[in-house]
């Protein structure tokens, strides 16, 4: 059952990223770099580097690039000052910043900037890791597990054994799985725990131009926000060891740059199997997913907004354009071409050496995963954030009750009853009604095997039998729960009978799907490690959000019948503001109204070709002398379909904030002065 045709149709028949051009497959050839240029620092290619751009960085360099940099939950960020000054992205400390002010500060709308030490203000479970140690471990894993022991108890004991040392007591361990188990890195990162706001510009600049501008150039946004980590005296860091120096004016057309950040997750070396699954059935269900919430989230925030709500529709909306992209790219047949001329490369080579056909196994267990696509998506219950409703978290945490009564364990029947009582005091019947009502209709619509949906509706609409499951619950009217593993499996109470068939579902749904990505995962190893046997270990692997350097230069390039120039300035969006009306998402708070001349004629953005993804966002763009003159925080459309895939230079470009953009908006603007001079920028 393919799910695509028409969701594809309503989602990109409007445009389409990559013109179908023909093209002749003989002619198509892998490129030099389609597994991309996320290096590690592991493995940095010195001499790739020198033979490209006569500049080989030196040890020293890359360590104090390294202790430069630190990780962020989900972003990356970087030192720029001695005391302990931190720049990442808006997007990256907005959530922190709304939970740790006050909403009469409205950090949103108002911005925030610390004028004293006294008044930077300490963010709410936030941290940064700053990666100390590197080790390679491969082989002590492997040597483990040979042994019978599994993975995760085989990197517990290296970890434990690392631990002791001297160089790593007191550190953050993490286990890298590099090449799906080709490599193993331990990690060590010191983290700081004491982490405060220092600067963030208004929502309105720090994401100028909202969703419609998302992934896209020429581009007009100033996403950065400053925070600083201070040490267990309540004291600034003192980072004047590791830093970078902040450029102002360091933006020039074709020179080398290269970005230091985490990239969050490639699919680079995955097989045609495993993207053909992404194309009929993860994507179009995972799209689905995203459509259906920003929109009953955007229904929801009209009539009562709240900020954290805002949040989240920037999260599903980013995913959402992300994921749409990722389609596209799929559909585009050079790059299939390309991708299947590749793995044929790889395969040819492999078979020769190994005799064993781990392709098409991979292939077995893809046509096994896609009756498990649906459930597993739209069967979660998303207990960090209820985008799947209170009903959903209710229904596991009732069949949380049966397995607690089957136990006859008090202790774990109180609890898990204390947690029911909790969900049900927080439905509201309209609003998660309506959720409940959506999740049937996606179950409906894109499970394979959905007989199970059409029986359980009975003739009714999604909407109309979830209206009828909670007008009809006794324990949403405060009923007590059934007290036995005997009443609660003849308990006719609409929502346990709902429990018994989803929950269900979905934990066959999540074990097969970890059943087969694991066999899969072991396939892939053996595929990975075959083809280093062939051709050595040159390409980095994929990202695993994982600190990597990736070299690129700063270049504009063709687009809509035109040039994308390089950069962009202020000039350009007061343009947005006006020919838009000052219309939302493109309008300027009052005092960005009247801008100086020295203001509108600075840089803002710049687009370079090195390779990001997610995760990149905040990570420092540096040039050779280790100075910091841009801020990654997106990618432009053009990149969007083939990003996770493949690396390809032509036109995708990664976006960022140039560092005199900020230091004009830092002077004149905000009249920063205190921050000016702790970057020697006066």
């Amino acid at each position: 059952m393919k799910l695509i045709s028409t969701l594809f149709a309503v989602t990109f028949s409007a445009t389409t990223l990559f013109a179908q051009v023909l093209f002749d497959p003989d002619t198509v050839k892998p490129g030099q770099f389609d597994y991309g240029k996320m290096w590690t620092f592991d493995n940095p290619p010195l001499d790739y580097f020198e033979q490209t751009y006569n500049f080989r960085p030196t040890d020293e360099w890359m360590e104090a690039v390294r202790l430069s940099t630190v990780r962020l939950p989900g972003c990356t960020g970087s030192f720029i000052s001695p005391d302990g000054l931190i720049m990442t992205n808006h997007h990256c400390s907005r959530g922190a910043a709304v939970l740790s002010t006050t909403p009469e500060e409205a950090v949103l709308e108002k911005g925030y900037l610390a004028e004293t030490l006294e008044q930077e203000r300490k963010l709410k479970n936030f941290y940064v890791d700053q990666l100390r140690e590197i080790a390679d471990i491969t082989e002590e894993v492997k040597s483990l597990m040979k042994g019978g022991i599994a993975e995760t108890d085989a990197f517990d004991k290296v970890k434990n054994e690392y631990a002791a040392k001297e160089d790593w007591k007191g550190l953050t361990l993490q286990v890298l799985t590099f090449y799906s188990g080709g490599k193993y890195s331990l990690y060590g990162f010191k983290r700081y725990s004491d982490i405060r706001l220092v600067f963030i510009p208004e929502e309105q600049l720090g994401f100028f131009g909202g969703d419609p501008d998302n992934f896209t150039y020429p581009r007009y946004d100033l996403d950065c926000s400053f925070l600083r980590a201070y040490d267990e005296n309540g004291e600034p860091m003192n980072t004047s060891d590791n830093y970078f120096k902040f450029n102002p004016n360091g933006i020039f057309e074709d020179e080398l740059v290269f970005v230091i950040g985490n990239p969050g997750s490639t699919g680079r070396y995955r097989t045609m199997a495993q993207l053909n699954f992404d194309k009929e059935y993860f994507l179009p269900v995972s799209l689905a997913f995203f459509r259906d919430r920003i929109n009953l989230l955007h229904t929801y925030n009209s009539t009562a907004h709240s900020d954290s709500v805002e949040n989240v529709i920037f999260s599903l909306s980013n995913a959402n354009k992300s994921y749409g992209g990722r389609l596209e790219g799929l559909y585009n047949g050079y790059f299939m071409t390309r991708k299947t001329k590749l793995e044929d490369m790889n395969k040819q080579a492999v078979l020769a050496r190994e005799g064993e056909n781990m392709w098409d196994e991979i292939e077995k267990n893809m046509d096994k995963l896609s009756a498990y696509a649906a459930e597993a998506r739209f069967l979660n219950p998303y207990t960090n954030y209820p985008i799947n409703g209170h009903v959903m978290i209710l229904i596991h945490q009732l069949n949380n009750y049966k397995v607690a009564l089957e136990s006859n364990d008090e202790s774990k029947i109180e609890a898990a009853a204390k947690d029911i009582e909790k969900t049900v005091a927080k439905v509201n019947k309209e609003v998660d009604g309506t959720i409940f009502g959506m999740v049937l209709k996606e179950l409906r619509d894109y499970s394979t095997s959905n007989d199970y949906v059409i029986s359980y509706l009975d003739g009714a609409s999604p909407l109309e039998k979830a209206s009828w499951v909670l007008d009809n619950s006794s324990i949403l009217q405060g009923k007590k729960l059934p007290k036995s593993v005997k009443s609660f499996a003849s308990s006719k109470d609409p929502l346990i009978e709902a429990s018994e068939l989803f929950v269900t579902k979905y934990i066959e749904a999540a074990g097969q799907s970890r059943a087969i990505n694991q066999a899969n995962k072991a396939l892939e190893e053996k595929i990975i490690n075959a083809q280093f046997a062939v051709s050595g270990s040159q390409s980095p692997p994929d990202a695993t959000f994982s600190l990597r350097i990736a070299d690129g230069r700063v270049k504009g390039y063709g687009y809509n019948g035109t040039q994308a120039p390089y950069q962009t300035t202020y000039f350009g969006m007061y343009d947005r503001y006006y020919s838009n009306n000052g219309q939302a998402p493109w309008s300027l708070p009052q005092r960005w109204l009247n801008p100086p001349a020295g203001l509108l004629k600075s840089p803002l953005n710049f687009v370079a070709t090195f390779d990001t993804i997610g995760g990149n966002s905040g990570s420092p763009v540096i040039n050779k002398n280790r100075e910091v003159v841009g801020l990654n925080f997106d990618s432009n459309l053009e990149r969007l379909p083939v990003r996770s895939i493949m690396y390809d230079p032509n036109y995708g470009r990664s976006v960022g904030v140039q560092m005199g953009g900020i230091y004009a908006a830092l002077k004149y603007i905000y009249k920063a002065d205190r921050l000016l001079e702790e970057l020697d920028v006066e």
